[in-house]
């Protein structure tokens, strides 16, 4: 009769594969992980934008309705972050250099907000290696006449 052993774990070749499974799936897991941080991120630009030509609107309607309109295109040249309630958690005042990476900066030299992204793999364009992206306060016409005050991208990018 003959005598079995009985197994006492893994084999080596077992405990490689698991490992090698495993390994597979973190970094898959890793990968969507970043992927929807920096969606996040952009959806949180999105949003602090939307905030900004909001508070511009409130101010253009605000000088509009005290017969005051003539100080509507002085908006262009103003910091929009004072029309705000208040700024987006990341806003970090005058630009800066090196500049702090998911932060808002208002450059008064040229009259732009500039956003740093913290996380650009998704990110095409940009200005300078910090890949910054630039907009600026903008008159909208209606023919002739003032319509509002807007904020246009100055650096052409597209995010996903």
């Amino acid at each position: 009769m003959r005598q079995f052993r009985n197994p006492r774990g893994f084999t080596l070749i077992e405990l490689i594969v698991v490992v090698a499974i495993v390994s597979t799936l973190m970094a898959v897991a890793l990968d969507r992980l970043l992927y929807y941080e920096e969606r996040a991120e952009q959806a949180m630009m999105n949003a602090d934008l939307e905030a900004i030509k909001m508070g511009l609107r409130i101010r253009t309607a605000e000088l509009m309705a005290s017969g005051h309109g003539e100080r509507i295109p002085a908006l262009e040249k103003e910091n929009p972050m004072r029309w705000m309630e208040r700024p987006p958690a990341g806003y970090a005042g005058d630009y800066v250099a090196p500049p702090r990476h998911g932060s808002w900066y208002f450059a008064a030299n040229t009259h732009e907000l500039i956003y740093v992204p913290k996380n650009s793999a998704y990110l095409q364009g940009g200005a300078g290696p910090d890949r910054e992206l630039h907009f600026r306060p903008a008159l909208e016409m209606d023919g002739t006449s003032i319509a509002g005050v807007t904020i246009v991208p100055v650096t052409r990018f597209e995010w996903f």
